[in-house]
């Protein structure tokens, strides 16, 4: 009787790691092979811009800017913020400082909890993904309450600062929206909840790729919330989507990037429409972005505005938020869930 053939055993699944530690190797490893096609277009036309200043004042030219930016674009820059731009290098420098940490002065590393209010971690959601994003992050819940890592010891000041500007933004982008969507003053804020808006910091880090065009910082999606307010360290890597094509983002000097979230696509009835964006990498530099996410309370139901037949079902913003992080990112895939078919 011939002897019973071994069979080899199962290899277990490469450890999970950051790409800090994969940023010297000659090649990416397979597990970060994507598939996607990333070159993309210089703009054809100018991403629109919106002067804050004039917006706070009540300029009806800005509120126009605004509006348009919203329904066309679903992304725009906004120039004269008020955020000085000390403050927003001082940002991106601690950002870097908390990578470099050694991972023992970290936050744990890759916690279950997808809403544990300070998490470490890399790609988007390594429990559910195939195939890994080129990417490490840092993501903070910084109101209605407070956190921050403990290392460095710039961060927490900072971060407490630029917050708080941030909020303010938000707010005055909001009453430009209210007013182009015809609500009465305070009406937005009122049933958002905005006095406990969930204000996110999130820090991305994409090192350099030995395979650039394989790999992907971040895969096509929409954000959840109302606007997100993105800064970064001067190394370009958004793209938008917009008439079934990538546009590379180039930002202005001084200006802050900001797209509109899902969740004002479904406040305004879809009108105003989130934007589909990713991230490349380079071979060559690493890049460091901060997106400060700006939504509503989690408490608060999200519903449309007016009277028109509804797009979308009303939806909790916490709920949404758990059902977005829990899963993979596909592009608007979660909006489309609380879509209502004519």
């Amino acid at each position: 009787m011939a002897p019973p053939i071994a069979l080899p055993l199962p290899r277990p699944p490469p450890a999970i790691t950051s790409v800090r530690k994969l940023a010297n190797l000659s090649s990416i490893p397979s597990n970060y092979a994507h598939n996607a096609e990333t070159e993309a277009s210089e703009p054809g036309d100018s991403i629109p811009v919106v002067d804050l200043s004039l917006l706070a004042s009540g300029h009806a030219g800005a509120v126009e800017d605004l509006d348009k930016a919203c329904r066309e674009w679903g992304f725009f820059m906004i120039v004269n913020h008020g955020i000085p731009g000390e403050l927003v290098k001082g940002v991106l420098d601690a950002t870097r400082e908390f990578f470099e940490l050694p991972e023992e002065e970290k936050p744990e590393f890759q916690p279950k909890d997808v809403l544990t209010p300070v998490r470490y971690g890399t790609s988007f959601n390594t429990e559910k993904e195939e195939v890994f994003c080129w990417r490490d992050f840092l993501k903070v819940f910084v109101h209605p309450e407070f956190n921050c890592p403990e290392r460095p010891e710039s961060l927490r000041k900072l971060v407490i600062e630029y917050s708080e500007r941030c909020r303010e933004v938000t707010r005055r982008l909001l009453i430009g929206v209210s007013k182009s969507l015809g609500l009465e003053e305070g009406e937005a804020e009122a049933a958002l909840g905005m006095a406990s808006t969930l204000q996110i910091f999130i820090a991305n880090l994409y090192p350099r790729c030995p395979e650039p065009e394989a790999a992907m910082g971040m895969p096509p999606h929409s954000d959840h919330g109302l606007f997100t307010l993105l800064i970064e360290n001067g190394v370009g890597g958004l793209q938008i989507q917009r008439g079934g094509r990538w546009i590379n983002v180039k930002a202005q000097p001084n200006s802050i990037l900001v797209n509109t979230g899902d969740h004002l696509e479904i406040f305004s009835n879809g009108k105003y429409k989130s934007v589909v964006h990713r991230a490349v990498v380079n071979g060559e530099k690493t890049r460091i972005s901060v997106a400060m996410a700006n939504g509503p309370s989690r408490d608060a139901v999200v519903e449309a505005q007016g009277c028109a037949p509804p797009a979308y079902a009303p939806v909790k913003y916490g709920d949404y938020i758990l059902a977005q992080q829990s899963n993979q990112l596909n592009g608007k895939s979660i909006l489309k869930s609380f879509s209502i078919e004519d």
